[in-house]
């Protein structure tokens, strides 16, 4: 299928030098990295980073970093930012 799509200069540059380096077209790059993408949207659950807390006192009572619920809430409260440490 043909379409046409808006990309930086920049971007568009890099991607045109990589292909040029590796041998390929711009449009497999753009479709492996366009699969690439696509095939970690499909797994929502997996980590894609570890938070891990660090200094002394550990994290506030109530926070859960897996629920940006809580995050929030804590974020929006009416109380400084000392109050969250």
């Amino acid at each position: 299928m043909r379409t046409t799509i808006r990309i930086d200069d920049e971007l568009y540059r890099t991607l045109k030098e990589r292909a040029a380096r590796s041998g390929r077209t711009v449009s497999v790059l753009l479709e492996d990295a366009l699969r690439l993408g696509l095939s970690r949207r499909e797994h929502p659950g997996a980590p894609t980073f570890v938070i891990r807390p660090t200094g002394s006192g550990g994290l506030r009572p109530g926070i859960d970093l897996a629920s940006n619920v809580t995050i929030y809430e804590a974020l929006d409260a009416d109380t400084g930012l000392d109050a969250l440490r």
